[in-house]
């Protein structure tokens, strides 16, 4: 048997390099010639394709054998080289065929758990540097409350929690998932991805919007309320480009196209703006404010619209103001005109009671 050549078919189905792949074999046939030997010394077992069992023993020649498996004497040394020296090492062409029973199970359970470290070890490379990324991948199998998602031969898990509940994940459905986290388990490493974190939209965008990945237009914010609605904030470096259009596109195919990943999730493209009062009525859109009062202190406003607009402002379940809020990152107290002018009145009936006693004056020292 070609041993080398059965190596490259696994490292082609395995996606192993060849040379990893044979370091990790030899120590498994390392291990099981010393099973075999029953030595406690270090031995070195290499593939030699000139041999006709096709695998050596690197022999370390010494002047007194104290371990036949790992030493050889001078004299049997110059027969297999001539010009062998004490501290040198000679290779013995050894036939794993009289390893026996016990050792050749050790070498297939040694290679296969190595062969399972090289596997996790190449997982782990490859994910770490998509961490924060979007990947494509198809859905393969349940397990249990998790969806088990294939990825470049790999399997990926999102879990009950980052999952979106309107998604129905059906089975060989691509899909796009946010590469979340690497965590241990103890079958080794799980890849954690997201389809309901906020930075999987922010992700598609970049990829769907070249405007946005060249750094023309920012990302500046992103609130999102998985499978139903998400706001998102974005800002022109460049001021030819208008970063709203930017990520909505020609009659709304860019922002179309992101939605339809995120199936049926509505996603609403905000300008952003530094001064807070035009970045909260940016925010709350589609409704129109009419007069806003800012509390810098506390980072609240309270906000007027018009009666007509009130449902609109507020949203669904509070949605529309609670997105604009998380956006904006601002505490946000909605009123329509009549509801305003009534508490205004009522304020206005009923004073907050003076403080008693002196003021107190702040002062500096």
């Amino acid at each position: 048997m070609d041993i080398l050549n059965e190596l490259k078919q696994i490292s082609t189905e395995r996606e192993i390099p060849l040379e990893e792949l044979k370091v990790e074999f030899e120590q498994a046939l390392a291990i099981a010639y010393k099973k075999f030997k029953g030595s406690t010394g270090d031995a070195i077992v290499r593939l030699d394709n000139s041999k006709k069992s096709g695998m050596v023993v690197e022999k370390e020649v010494v002047g007194e054998v104290l371990d036949f498996a790992t030493q050889i004497g001078l004299d049997a040394a110059k027969r297999n080289n001539p010009d062998a020296q004490i501290g040198d090492f000679v290779a013995i062409e050894i036939d794993p065929n009289m390893f026996g029973r016990i050792a050749a199970q050790t070498f297939k359970q040694v290679l296969a758990q190595k062969l399972r470290e090289v596997e996790l070890r190449r997982v782990h490379e490859q994910f770490s540097d998509l961490i924060g990324e979007v990947v494509s991948g198809l859905v393969a199998r349940r397990e249990e409350s998790n969806v088990m998602i294939q990825v470049n031969r790999h399997e990926v898990e999102l879990p009950k929690r980052e999952q979106v509940p309107t998604d129905d994940y059906r089975p060989n459905e691509r899909i796009k998932v946010f590469v979340l986290k690497i965590e241990e388990s103890y079958r080794g490493f799980k890849i954690i991805v997201s389809r309901s974190h906020p930075n999987l939209l922010r992700k598609l965008v970049e990829l769907e919007v070249p405007e946005v990945a060249e750094g023309l237009v920012e990302i500046k914010s992103v609130a999102r309320e998985p499978g139903q609605r998400s706001k998102l904030a974005v800002q022109s470096h460049d001021e030819r480009v208008d970063a709203v259009g930017a990520c909505v596109g020609q009659r709304g195919s860019r922002i179309q196209a992101i939605m339809d990943e995120l199936r049926p999730e509505k996603v609403d493209v905000v300008p952003f703006s530094d001064d807070p009062k035009t970045f909260i009525v940016n925010a709350l859109s589609p409704a129109k404010v009419n007069t806003i009062r800012m509390d810098m202190d506390n980072k609240s406003a309270y906000v007027i619209v018009p009666d007509t607009q009130l449902s609109l402002a507020i949203g669904r379940g509070g949605q529309n103001v609670r997105l604009a809020a998380r956006l904006t990152d601002w505490k946000i107290d909605i009123r329509s005109e009549q509801q305003a002018a009534e508490e205004a009145r009522e304020a206005k009936a009923n004073p907050a009671p003076k403080p008693e006693g002196d003021p107190v004056q702040a002062t500096s020292e």
